[in-house]
This record gives structure tokens, C-alpha cells and sequence, in this order.
């Protein structure tokens, strides 16, 4: 009998031939290779926390859940550090580990559930408009291919491998190991506080000096409502003792994390359910009771919080200049239909890179989420949006969150995406590594001797 799967968000589910958990590399490339050999596709999963069917498979599903060693500290260029780390180590594992260490990420999302192979390889970017997503942070990959294969991939060393790997879905075989540009631990000033939402978008119309003055900057609005809460971290330069740990500091934590965001987000969020109509009100009280506050924490405890109430997600980027005229004509169509949706609209901010399938690939770029919670309808609301977001030049949907575009619409607004699917031609011709999610957003076959797609 075959075991199902589903994701975190219950929005894709899988039964696939074969599960297996590999203890290690040479497990894993075994494994690759004999799924490869038996005609079956092959997919990696970490924690699920993609809403798109990305880890779907009706093949072999490998868990890296057994693979979470750091493998290596290494000097990197310019005074920074390298840590090389199996590719299936959770991020609140990793942020630990680097904790002890005296070292931290420089930038995260809010999730530290999520594998760093999968964070890495659907492009999660966190916030903050002079630092890049997590795959501008990879210096080097390890790939398992099709044959059970290992490569080594760097900048300097099979280059377009290490491009299309550090964010493709996996499309260019599993990642075993996965090496990290990381800095030294620091502590962040994290202020929260309550601000008209007209201000804020009169300041992005504006250039947005909000967003330039902090090192990382992000809001969130809940519809129908005129306020948003502002997010500010700013580094210290000067520690300050650390009082996260304080019986004080947790109970205030838990209060803000649990009761709150959680406890209180899913109670309410379960009145809008039963009763659509009370949306409105429901949002009124959530922003009523968002107030000022200013804590003082190592980083990676102000990045990350729990998520326990279950939604559904649709994320754009953009260009900066795009984003409050985006968030006016969502405003305008949700007050004009009345749709009840009681969870945040989230937007965030990236400097521009250069990784191939980066949604920030070559401008500075703004992020505009929209939620769902999970037992409300979320059909209408996330097609009307995504015609909002389509209408902006180079609009590009995040790979890892709900989205209906496909290999056609994609292609027009990544410049290197037919090098990356020439990569992936190359090292997987066959699709072993494919399943229908990215066969609708690369297609499923690429010639590469004519540089034309066949069926996609």
C-alpha cells in the first residue's frame, strides 16, 4: 500500500511508489540512482512548507530528515566564513548550530521549519533592501544526479551547474550538501508599531526612505482596515545583554507569538469562517489591539515565529516603484466586492542579485503576500489578485507559493531562463527529477541542440 503525503498549507498531496529517509550521501545517491534505473521520478521534500505541488511525486520521495550535520567551517573571501551543511538541516537547527559557533545568517524569513535545500531552492528571500534572498548566501552546492553522480558545483568550478542549482527546484538532480556565506552573530533592535497605511504608501510613492533607513523593513495590513503594523530591525553595533532568555521576556513573547498570533489569530479566524460576514470586524479587532513595542534579541530569534494557523499563500515581486499602486488596487477591489479575508497582507523588500531564477534578478524589489486562512475560500480573491500583479512589468510569482503562471509567462520576465533550462536539459534529460508542477513552469522538455521548447 502506498503511504500519502500532504504539504504543510493541505493545498497538494502525494502517493508516491517509494519513501525512504537516506542516512547519508552515498545513501542517497544509491537511492537516486536505483529509483532512476526502475523508470520512477524522484523528488526531494523537507518540511512541506511550499504551497505549491513542487514535492509532489508519484515516484520515489525522499526525505533528507536523517542529513542535518555541519560539515565544515571554512575562512570565505573578504573576512567572511563558510559553512558547509548536509542540504536537509532545518533552519532552527542550523540557526543554532551557527549560534554556538558565534556566527548567524544575515538574513532570513519568518519560517524555521523549512530545510535549507528546500528554503534555498524555491527562494525564500526573507526581508531587507540591501541584502539578497537566502541563495544569494550559497557558495558552493553538492548535486546527486541521475546516475547516483556526485558533483561539486561553485562559481569557479561547473558554474552553470551551481547557478541553475542554488535556486531551481531541484530540476538539476538532489542537493547533498549546501555551502553558506555566513557572518558574525549580531543582535537586532526589533520596534513594532501601529502607522497609517496611507503613510506608508505615500512614503513608497515617495522612493521609499522607510525602507532604505533600516536594515530590514516590512508591514503588514489587514484588509479593510486602514492601519498597518510596521516592522523595523536595525543591527546593533554595541551588544547589549542578551534578555531574550529572561522568564520576563518569554512570557512577553509568548503573549505577542502565541497568544496573539496564534491563539488569538486562529480563534478569530475560525468566527470569520463560520461567519463571513463578521470579516470586518474581526480585522478591526486585530488591528485595535496591535500596539508599540521595542525588544532587543540575537537574530535569528527576532527573524523567525510560529506558525500554527493554518492559510494559503499567493506572493509577487515587483519593482519598488510598482508596489503602492498594486496595494491601492487590492484595497479597491476588496472594499468594491466585499470578499472577507481575515488574514494580513504581507509586503517585504530585496536588493537586486543575480541568481538566475531570483524573483529580485536584477532589480530592487518589493514583495506583496496575500493569505488565505485554510477554511475559507481563496479562489476568487487570489485570481483577482494575481491579475493585479500580472498587469506589472517583470511581476514575477514566488516559486514556492500559490501561483497560475507557467513556462510561456515565465520566460518573458527571467532574462537567463533558457539557460537554466538547457542546465536542466543537460542534467536530467530524461525528467527524472520532474513532476507536473515544474513541468508547467519550465515545460517538460527542452531541445537543447535548437534552443526550442517541445511541448512546453
Amino acid at each position: 500500500m502506498r503511504s500519502s503525503w500532504e504539504n504543510w498549507a493541505r493545498t497538494e498531496s502525494a502517493s508516491p511508489a517509494r519513501r525512504a529517509t537516506p542516512r547519508d550521501e552515498a545513501e542517497l545517491a544509491e537511492l537516486v540512482a536505483s529509483a532512476a534505473a526502475d523508470g520512477l521520478r524522484v523528488r526531494a521534500v523537507g518540511a512541506g512548507h511550499s504551497f505549491t505541488g513542487a514535492a509532489v511525486t508519484d515516484g520515489l520521495m525522499l526525505s533528507l530528515d536523517e542529513m542535518q550535520q555541519v560539515r565544515g567551517v571554512t575562512p570565505g573571501p573578504d573576512g567572511t566564513t563558510r559553512v558547509t551543511v548536509d542540504a536537509g538541516i532545518r533552519l532552527h537547527r542550523l540557526n543554532a548550530a551557527l549560534d554556538v559557533l558565534g556566527l548567524a545568517m544575515p538574513n532570513l524569513g519568518d519560517i524555521a521549519e523549512q530545510s535549507v535545500a528546500g528554503a534555498i531552492s524555491t527562494g525564500t528571500h526573507g526581508t531587507g533592501a540591501r541584502l539578497g534572498g537566502m541563495a544569494t548566501l550559497v557558495s558552493g552546492v553538492r548535486v546527486v544526479g541521475t546516475d547516483g553522480s556526485v558533483t561539486d558545483a561553485d562559481a569557479d568550478h561547473e558554474t552553470e551547474l551551481f547557478e541553475a542549482s542554488r535556486l531551481g527546484l531541484g530540476q538539476t538532480g538532489v542537493l547533498s550538501q549546501v555551502t553558506l556565506d555566513v557572518v558574525p552573530a549580531f543582535q537586532l533592535c526589533a520596534h513594532e508599531a501601529p502607522a497609517a497605511l496611507a503613510d506608508q504608501l505615500a512614503d513608497l510613492d515617495a522612493g521609499g526612505a522607510q525602507v532604505d533607513a533600516h536594515d530590514h523593513l516590512e508591514f503588514f495590513w489587514f484588509p479593510g482596515t486602514t492601519t498597518a503594523l510596521v516592522k523595523r530591525n536595525d543591527r546593533l553595533e554595541t551588544p547589549q545583554p542578551d534578555r531574550s532568555r529572561t522568564l520576563r521576556a518569554r512570557a512577553s513573547r509568548w503573549v505577542e507569538r502565541e497568544l496573539l498570533e496564534n491563539a488569538a489569530l486562529g480563534t478569530l479566524n475560525r468566527i470569520a469562517a463560520a461567519v463571513p460576514s463578521s470579516t470586518g470586524t474581526v480585522n478591526s479587532i486585530i488591528t485595535r489591539a496591535m500596539s508599540a513595542s521595542t525588544t532587543v534579541a540575537p537574530s535569528h530569534r527576532v527573524f523567525v515565529s510560529p506558525r500554527r494557523v493554518h492559510f494559503r499563500e499567493m506572493e509577487y515581486a515587483m519593482p519598488r516603484a510598482a508596489v503602492a499602486d498594486v496595494l491601492r488596487e487590492i484595497d479597491a477591489w476588496l472594499r468594491r466586492t466585499g470578499e472577507p479575508v481575515p488574514f494580513p497582507v504581507e509586503v517585504r523588500f530585496t536588493a537586486p542579485d543575480d541568481v538566475w531564477l531570483s524573483t529580485a534578478y536584477g532589480r530592487d524589489t518589493a514583495y506583496v503576500a496575500v493569505h488565505q486562512y485554510a477554511r475559507m475560500p481563496h479562489e476568487r480573491y487570489f485570481r483577482a489578485v494575481e491579475e493585479i500583479f500580472t498587469a506589472v512589468d517583470d511581476a514575477r510569482p514566488h516559486w514556492g507559493k500559490m501561483h497560475t503562471r507557467d513556462a510561456a509567462d515565465l520566460a518573458r520576465v527571467y532574462p537567463r531562463f533558457d539557460d537554466f533550462r538547457a542546465v536542466r536539459a543537460r542534467r536530467d534529460p530524461d525528467g527524472v527529477f520532474a513532476n507536473p508542477y515544474t513541468d508547467r513552469v519550465f515545460g517538460p522538455r527542452y531541445v537543447v541542440s535548437t534552443g526550442s521548447t517541445d511541448g512546453g
